[in-house]
């Protein structure tokens, strides 16, 4: 008698092992790697996916439970997909289980048949077809939906029925009663892929793109370091054209969903509908169709945001990150991985270039390219007649604003008006204020959960902390004192909406930040009404900074750039310097030259020094030399280990213990344990927070020593008591 195969399957959630499942009973589908099974699990199931097949398990015989049914009679996930996800899920110190269910579209984390054989189409059975039409004289619709069907035997979807022959969902669920029609999957057509409109590359994208073609077909990295306006997308349009020529896809990853409806026209228009496009503003149907679609090789190209690093393309040829130094593509929650990193990592398995874009690359790529890590690209010189726009600092120490606006911008601001020119400012602060407070007595709109501010949002009337989410009404009266004397302190992107619209009536303005733009749909109309010329004036946040093309805007103004000076993070110069010249790159795309106002109350600062007179090379040598000297990343390696309860003596005796741990198994890894320190926010959320940073000056003991001490830390009796989380390469200290 042959035994069954033991099915060792991982599931979603904290659980950082495999369990071990017989086969469904009376199952002739053979076991197969990366499907989805529903299994029993305590006193109900879940569903989790088939990591191994073995011959035997470490369990008792009698104490294995089987397996209720496999969800997926193909598997969802190739072999290649799932060693990616294995490496993440060592490299990272996450539970595997977790990792992999976070790269499935949502929709498939659940017991259901997967959408890309979606039944959410219409189809005749055999009883319709056999329907004589004179029997339906008193139901034209019912005739009308089967003649339609009998028109389209491989099926048509529900909503195309429904609009185009305006049939309702009671003629349809009377023929499906009848059993006359049937419910079908509607695959994703393959899409044909547009001839590319002939791009002319200058010399310095000819060499960028004629350098990637060599090494198709073999890993390479290479850092596309172009300054802004400079044709990094023309780079990118040229190399992808030559992937889909040789019938294999593309991998375009860009930071944040504001960047992909530009891209995503400009790809649609030279290469037509083969562009598949994938981020969170999409809906879960909508998301598992692409992800379908990708998986089946239906599309050659997928545009996407950090997650649609995980998609599977079983024709993977190349990988482009676009704004490669940005924050974004590092999770910040639960699975906390690096999208950039990743991509680097598939493209090393499956034998692809990846190619890292940006103005301002981060200092890991620069310091890797300058140890020859990386293959260096550059492109120098702006596009056609554009130059790169002067950078003035404006002494605002003294001065009276107007609304966070000194008289030298407003100057500055009429001028760019009356000569029918476009002009963007920048506010990385949402909101009307930084917070109210009461000119009484002091009080001020402390968040209850958080060592937070509330910020104040004038136009919902609302105090909202933009940290935990906690929100409440917008006093009338101060709630210590009773004072109707309520100021807001600081500008948000509302409060200078408002003074930009006092002092220039009558022109449009557009502010695009994460309220304004709420709506589904909003943000592409915005900006397509900017590049028409409908808005002079424009104001924003970060999602109006950066890779965007406003040909017609030719003044920039960065109206705090103080608050980036001095932050505790080690990474605070960076991320600031990065900001000033990715906004600075709107100014001046076009034939008309552009300029760029910096307001600062520290006009001294060695750091806008550096970035006004000598530009990003000269900061990131400083910036890297510095690194050196102090033994921070890129010279060094990191893991922090987080910790919070509602209790606060929980976090630090937890840590302690951790440190403890961490002592023992050191060994020769040469560890350096910071902390454990109170975080830089101690309170979030109602919760206590307290970190622990460990560094070291390799990273192979460094994760050899993490593999051991993560095991050890669910041991603790610690453990059990806070929420914990290790960041491997963290990025923020928060």
């Amino acid at each position: 008698m042959v035994s069954d195969p033991i099915l060792q399957i991982a599931l979603p959630g904290p659980l950082r092992r495999l369990y071990d499942y017989l086969p469904p009973k009376e199952s002739a589908q053979v076991p197969i790697v990366g499907c989805r099974y529903q299994i029993p699990f305590g006193r109900s199931s879940r569903t989790g996916i088939l990591i191994a097949v073995k011959a035997a398990s470490e369990i008792e015989p009698e104490k294995l439970k089987r397996a209720l049914r496999q969800i997926d009679p193909q598997p969802l996930l190739g072999a290649a997909d799932l060693r990616l996800l294995h490496w993440a899920a060592a490299y990272y110190q996450h539970p595997l289980g977790d990792v992999i269910f976070n790269a499935l579209p949502v929709t498939l984390r659940r017991e259901r048949s997967p959408t890309g054989v979606s039944e959410r189409g219409l189809r005749l059975t055999a009883a319709g077809t056999a329907v004589e039409a004179a029997s339906l004289r008193r139901a034209p619709k019912q005739l009308a939906l089967l003649n339609a069907l009998a028109e389209t035997p491989q099926g048509m979807e529900r909503s195309t029925l429904m609009s185009r022959h305006r049939i309702s969902q009671g003629v349809i669920r009377s023929l499906l009663d009848k059993g006359w029609i049937e419910s079908c999957p509607i695959q994703e057509p393959v899409q044909p892929t547009a001839r590319p409109a002939k791009i002319v590359l200058n010399p310095e994208q000819r060499e960028a793109v004629d350098q990637v073609r060599r090494h198709l077909g073999s890993f390479r990295p290479f850092l596309l370091h172009g300054v802004t306006g400079s044709g990094k997308t023309e780079v990118y349009l040229r190399l992808i054209e030559t992937v889909v020529a040789n019938d294999q896809q593309a991998l375009l990853l860009v930071p944040e969903i504001g960047l992909t409806p530009q891209l995503l026209q400009r790809f649609k228009k030279s290469m037509g509908e083969g562009v598949a496009v994938l981020h969170s503003g999409l809906s879960d149907g909508e998301r598992e169709r692409v992800w379908q679609a990708m998986r089946q090789a239906q599309r050659p190209i997928l545009i996407g945001t950090r997650s649609a690093v995980f998609t599977p393309m079983p024709r993977l040829g190349l990988i482009i990150v676009d704004e490669e130094h940005d924050l974004s593509y590092k999770q910040q929650e639960g699975f906390r991985y690096s999208a950039r990193d990743l991509a680097l990592v598939r493209g090393q398995q499956r034998g692809c270039p990846v190619v890292l874009g940006s103005a301002t690359p981060s200092l890991e790529s620069l310091r890797n390219s300058a140890e020859a890590r990386y293959t260096r690209l550059n492109l120098t010189q702006r596009v056609g007649s554009a130059r790169m726009p002067a950078l003035m600092l404006l002494d605002i120490r003294s001065v009276h604003l107007d609304g966070g606006l000194s008289p030298a911008l407003i100057k500055q601001l009429r001028q760019t008006l009356d000569a029918e020119e476009q002009a963007l400012l920048f506010l990385n602060r949402r909101g009307y204020a930084p917070l109210l407070t009461c000119h009484a007595c002091g009080w001020l709109t402390d968040c209850p959960r958080c060592d937070a501010r509330m910020t104040h949002h004038r136009q919902s009337r609302l105090l909202w902390c933009h940290h935990c989410g906690h929100q409440r009404r917008e006093p009338d009266h101060c709630p210590s004192c009773g004072s109707a004397d309520l100021r807001p302190v600081g500008q948000g992107t509302e409060r200078v909406e408002e003074s930009l619209q006092r002092l220039f009536p009558g022109t449009p303005l557009a502010r695009i930040d994460r309220d304004s733009t709420s709506r589904k749909g909003s943000l592409e109309v915005l900006l397509s009404r900017i590049r028409a010329g409908d808005y002079p004036l424009l104001l924003g946040t970060q999602m109006l900074a950066k890779g965007h093309h406003f040909p017609d805007v030719t003044l920039v103004a960065i109206l705090d750039v103080d608050q980036g000076l001095f932050g505790a993070d080690f990474r605070a110069s960076e991320r600031m310097a990065q900001l000033v010249l990715q906004v600075s790159g709107r100014a001046g795309r076009a034939g008309r030259p552009g300029r760029v106002l910096i307001q600062t109350r520290h006009p001294d600062h060695p750091l806008l020094q550096l970035l006004t007179t000598k530009g990003y090379e000269a900061f990131a040598s400083e910036a890297l030399e510095e690194r050196r000297a102090a033994a921070f990343p890129p010279f060094s390696h990191q893991v922090l280990l987080r910790a919070e309860s509602t209790k606060a003596a929980d976090p630090e005796h937890f840590l302690k213990q951790a440190v403890k741990l961490g002592r023992e198994l050191n060994g020769s890894a040469s560890l350096e344990f910071w902390g454990p320190v109170p975080a830089p926010m101690a309170r979030k959320a109602g919760k206590t927070r307290a970190h622990l940073l460990i560094q070291s000056a390799q990273r192979q003991p460094l994760h050899q020593w993490l593999m051991a001490w993560v095991a050890g830390l669910t041991q603790l009796s610690g453990s059990r008591r806070v929420r914990w989380s290790v960041d491997v390469d963290p990025q923020e200290m928060l």
